[in-house]
């Protein structure tokens, strides 16, 4: 019996053997390291052209990170007050979309309409927001160096009659300028900010009396925007500087890209997002480009120039299967591009975007498109697929929101305001 469970061992460890080679194959030909693939191949007896999924090993990969940090930061730990279920990977409600095919206007789906109410205050312009990846939390960032931290299920509370429910659970202040983006670390109980003071702050939000960063990086521009790598070891940041800033979260190192065939650029970055497995990134630049990176070897692969016309691109964000980008820009535009053809598949118009710095984002199911009209001062939304409007909504601010964020996983998002200085809270009306 000894025998025969060491033999079925030996045939589990070998069948897990030869999978890995082949994913390791198919890793070096998506990357065109035709060489190093042919002597891996004929090293480990694996047929070259094995069928296999060439991100495939990058998510393993990420996964393994995640996990292996196991809700911790390199002796950060989580709380017991937190939600045991904080960081899971929650599943998507629905299937990634086919943007490409083509989809008859008069199609169109209906957003049920949605209700909002205030939740609080910063003492200036809030300037960003960011869900946490399981849709348990938001923060906000202020121009007064403040950032706000809200717990969701005590939001819903609140608006349902409950007194008692307190929604904001954390404050912090540790910046000397206004906070630009905010993002959560995928797995721990980190809040991570960036600044026009050129830092980037790391909070332990699990710490109910911790005000201040334990961990600071200092950049030597003004951090724009960051996004966490989907195995928190890495994080991405755009500044004032034309290329993109990736740091080691572990020892501090920033990396720059290893290729920048571009010529001329000299435009400050808006926006960075990773896509979901981490295995790209995107920019969106004020010179109005584009440009998609190799998330291992951090090479330019793609640049869409005059994305948005001679118009700055104010964000950029990936579909869920990592085939689109949907941009916005000064133009008064929406705009969702195919990733391996760089080509523009839809076009959403209708809201005007011409001083604010603003997004365009899904909603949580990718039906929907939603950003911001100026001239308006509404909510407008569009059917992904048709790109037909669907619905507009007064914004309910006192003056055009700056931001609006949509949680990943249910049908909520929040808006920032400029002049009422308001954070507001979206959801489906009862």
């Amino acid at each position: 019996m000894e025998n025969s469970g060491g033999l079925e061992q030996a045939l589990q460890e070998g069948n897990i053997l030869r999978q890995l080679n082949a994913l390791i194959i198919a890793h070096l030909r998506h990357h065109n390291l035709s060489q190093a693939a042919s002597d891996v191949a004929s090293a480990t007896m694996t047929p070259l052209n094995v069928e296999a999924s060439p991100n495939r090993l990058l998510e393993l990969v990420a996964k393994g990170l995640a996990a292996e940090n196991n809700g911790s930061l390199r002796g950060v730990s989580s709380s017991v007050l937190l939600p045991t279920s904080y960081g899971s990977i929650v599943t998507p409600r629905t299937a990634s979309i086919d943007f490409s095919v083509t989809h008859v206007k008069g199609s169109s789906k209906t957003l049920p309409k949605h209700e909002s109410k205030q939740l609080s205050e910063h003492k200036s312009v809030v300037r960003c927001a960011r869900f946490s990846s399981d849709g348990m939390y938001f923060a906000t960032g202020g121009a007064d160096t403040s950032i706000k931290l809200f717990e969701v299920p005590k939001v819903k509370q609140m608006l349902s009659g409950d007194t008692q429910a307190r929604p904001l659970i954390r404050s912090f202040y540790d910046h000397a300028e206004p906070i630009n983006d905010l993002d959560f670390h995928p797995r721990s109980t980190i809040l991570v900010s960036s600044s026009k003071d050129n830092c980037i702050k790391f909070f332990d939000f699990s710490k109910t009396t911790a005000k201040r960063a334990f961990k600071v990086f200092q950049d030597t521009h003004n951090v724009r925007s960051v996004s966490f790598h989907p195995s928190g070891e890495f994080l991405l940041a755009g500044t004032d500087h034309a290329v993109p800033h990736m740091y080691d979260v572990n020892t501090y190192q920033c990396f720059l890209p290893s290729s920048f065939p571009d010529s001329g650029v000299n435009g400050a970055i808006n926006q960075v997002r990773y896509s979901s497995t981490g295995s790209v990134y995107v920019t969106a630049s004020k010179d109005g480009a584009i440009r998609l990176f190799d998330g291992v070897s951090a090479k330019c692969v793609r640049s869409i120039s005059s994305a948005h016309g001679k118009a700055e691109v104010t964000s950029a964000v990936f579909t869920r299967d990592q085939r689109f980008v949907l941009s916005s820009g000064k133009d008064s535009t929406v705009k969702l591009w195919e990733i391996a053809s760089g080509r523009m598949v839809k076009e959403y118009i209708g809201a005007k975007r011409l001083k604010l710095r603003s997004q365009a984002i899904f909603n949580d199911t990718e039906e929907f498109v939603i950003s911001i009209d100026e001239g308006n001062n509404e909510v407008v939304t569009w059917d992904a697929r048709t790109a037909e409007k669907v619905a507009k909504w007064p914004s309910n601010h006192n003056g055009v929101p700056r931001w609006i964020e949509h949680s990943p996983v249910e049908s909520v998002f929040v808006t920032c305001g400029t002049t009422d200085r308001s954070v507001r809270f979206w959801k489906e009306s009862v």
